[in-house]
């Protein structure tokens, strides 16, 4: 469609349950008008198919600000070719649904891509967090991160708001917004929740219901490598090789798993490790169930 000629729908929906609203000018107008009545705004990005690690990303939203924004946007400069982006689910009745369970949100951003790219794709625009994008799933997903960072950006123009929580899954993009927000000057606080798991260990995630039931069963196997990592580190293992040798034998041991990654490296500025001394550190993996990739991290901290 040529967006010089693309008929936008509404810029808000009226919803006896959630504003929704859809342009970026109606996001800012309200925004603003919040700002200005003295509330502290929070931003849940997200891409919706909404699942309980997002809804506990939302009642800590709830506790640290007067006005909670969620987006919804399913993002297609993230998405590399040959990834699921036509499949991913939108689910917007659903999530509605889920965040009134939840006890609600002030605001539901709902734009199309027309809207946040109105000039169409690749957009003219981009923002590029050097270097912190070149291992774990940078290494595997190119321009995943510039997709990110962008898209971002660009909530962060329109929701406007003081606070922006993120899921510690997602622990590289977590770094590479922090980054991002003190360079660019946003004025952001930037909060990282903790991973929400399911009763086997696995990490939350949408795509985990892409999982057949033998595979989200051997799935646990990312959790306990990460953990019998950190263990390792925390007994006084201090050779990388050592702890990455024991993920990579765990995850081996679930006959469906394939292993994209497994890497310990430094927790702030995500470059590669041999060695641990004092610091804070990140063991992250990436795996595949079928055609379904799976993410988990743990950080741990060595004293000097």
């Amino acid at each position: 469609m040529n967006p010089v000629f693309a008929i936008f729908p509404p810029s808000r929906i009226e919803n006896d349950r959630v504003q929704i609203i859809q342009t970026i000018a109606e996001m800012q107008s309200t925004a603003d008008a919040v700002r200005a009545g003295g509330q502290r705004l929070a931003l849940v990005p997200t891409m919706g198919a909404l699942h309980e690690g997002h809804l506990e990303l939302v009642r800590e939203a709830k506790k640290q600000a007067d006005h909670v924004t969620v987006s919804i946007f399913v993002n297609p400069t993230q998405f590399a070719p040959g990834e699921d982006f036509e499949e991913y689910p939108r689910t917007l009745e659903a999530d509605m649904n889920a965040l009134e369970d939840a006890g609600g949100v002030d605001v539901i951003f709902a734009p199309s891509a027309e809207e946040m790219y109105p000039f169409g794709l690749p957009p003219y625009t981009s923002v590029n967090v050097r270097d912190l994008d070149r291992y774990l799933c940078g290494a595997f997903r190119e321009g995943h991160f510039e997709g990110v960072t962008s898209v971002v950006s660009k909530l962060f123009l329109a929701c406007r708001p003081n606070l922006a929580i993120f899921g510690q899954k997602d622990a590289q993009q977590l770094a590479i917004i922090r980054r991002m927000t003190i360079e660019q000057g946003f004025g952001i606080d930037i909060f990282g929740h903790p991973i929400v798991r399911e009763a086997n260990g696995l990490a939350m995630s949408s795509r985990n219901r892409y999982l057949n039931p033998e595979e989200r069963r051997q799935a646990r196997v990312l959790s306990q490598a990460l953990q019998h990592a950190a263990g390792l580190a925390g007994g006084g293992e201090r050779t990388v090789a050592v702890l990455v040798d024991a993920m990579r034998e765990i995850v081996a041991s679930a006959s469906l798993a394939r292993l994209q990654y497994a890497e310990v490296v430094d927790a702030e500025t995500l470059q590669p490790v041999t060695a641990l001394h004092s610091g804070r550190f990140l063991a992250a993996l990436a795996v595949f169930f079928g055609e379904t990739r799976l993410i988990d991290n743990t950080t741990f901290e060595i004293a000097p």
